[in-house]
């Protein structure tokens, strides 16, 4: 049995760093970012939605979703973000949770659900023992984004501006990675999270609602069967 923990971030934070620390650690790690790309395969639901509603020109020659072009649509306009995350996250949160319940069988302590918008949509949050924000100070993450993306100040600044601000998801978060300095500094500071969670013995206390769970299902069907046959 295990437990479900949230990892977050800001656009050029660093969390996919993070979330490869981690998975080198044995951490099972479910990207959203992955799961998006795959519910907006061709011919998916999602996929038939966004080209209905953005057209023809987000799409890539060979048919597939442009995600850079999407982007950019969405990153000047709240109403249409607003809209595209409410055609895939449904169909991201599904699938994810096609994932947690193989991991559930395999039998892992805890569980990565690796989320940029976790504390934004909050629909997950409630399912979670755990959250993590990997934070940086403004000045690390606007010049990580300017070199990572090859933008201009104001390019950056305005997908900065996009997002709920670092410093806000940092109050919301159980666990803060501070990831403004090295990529040693922050490996310990993983490391000490790992140790923290697999020490935990939350995972015990799930265990023990879902075997009362399985018990109470299985009194009910033996009752029924008795007053059927009563």
């Amino acid at each position: 049995m295990m437990f479900l923990v949230g990892l977050t971030g800001g656009i050029a934070s660093g969390k996919s760093t993070v979330s490869s620390m981690l998975r080198e650690l044995g951490c099972p790690v479910i990207d959203a970012d992955v799961v998006a790309r795959q519910v907006v395969e061709p011919n998916s639901s999602a996929y038939c939605r966004i080209v209905q509603h953005f057209g023809q020109e987000v799409l890539l020659e060979n048919g597939e979703i442009d995600r850079q072009k999407l982007g950019q649509i969405i990153f000047t306009s709240a109403e249409k973000r607003r809209l595209l995350n409410s055609i895939t996250h449904p169909e991201i949160h599904k699938a994810m949770l096609k994932h947690i319940l193989l991991y559930f069988l395999r039998g892992y302590h805890y569980i990565i659900l690796d989320v940029p918008l976790l504390f934004e949509t909050r629909r997950l949050t409630r399912f979670l023992n755990h959250t993590v924000v990997v934070y940086c100070d403004p000045t690390t993450q606007l010049s990580r984004l300017m070199q990572r993306d090859s933008l201009t100040q104001q390019q950056a600044e305005q997908r900065i501006a996009a997002q709920m601000p670092l410093n806000e998801k940092r109050g919301l978060a159980n666990h803060v990675i501070e990831n403004s300095g090295s990529r040693e500094d922050t490996l310990r500071q993983v490391l000490r999270l790992h140790s923290k969670l697999e020490d935990s013995m939350e995972f015990l206390v799930v265990r023990g609602l879902a075997v009362a769970l399985a018990l109470g299902l299985g009194g009910l069907l033996l009752y029924t069967v008795k007053l059927l046959g009563s």
